[in-house]
């Protein structure tokens, strides 16, 4: 066991984290997301993938994408909802742009620094 103190919105959390095999949780999350992405990705406008890449924070499932390509959006929008340890985080767009690609959909486990969407 691990004793981690995560910080979300300013609210510090002192958490015990158990490390498991790492050989049964990749297994049963690779197939997922081979098959989603490929159906996200069509989506995208004609365009090559944005300049600005908006990566997941933490791991965790991807509960909503709330942006669809081609969308302009500002600073601080939301653009992806994560779940970690059942709470819902909003990834928010860091700057005004317009969404070139997304790169994830609902359902998909992602890990840390996966990236969710590009921007223009």
């Amino acid at each position: 066991m691990k004793n981690l103190r995560i910080t979300v919105n300013g609210t510090a959390y002192d958490v015990q984290v158990e490390e498991l095999g790492e050989s049964a949780a990749p297994a049963a999350a690779a197939p997922a997301p081979a098959a989603k992405p490929a159906a996200a990705k069509p989506a995208a406008p004609a365009g090559a993938v944005g300049n600005i890449s908006v990566k997941a924070p933490m791991p965790g499932t991807v509960v909503n994408v709330v942006v669809t390509a081609g969308q302009a959006v500002k600073a601080g929008d939301d653009l992806v909802f994560i779940e970690a340890m059942k709470m819902e985080t909003p990834v928010k767009a860091p700057q005004d742009g317009t969404v070139a690609t997304i790169e994830v959909s609902k359902g998909e486990a992602v890990d840390s620094g996966k990236v969710l969407v590009t921007l223009n």
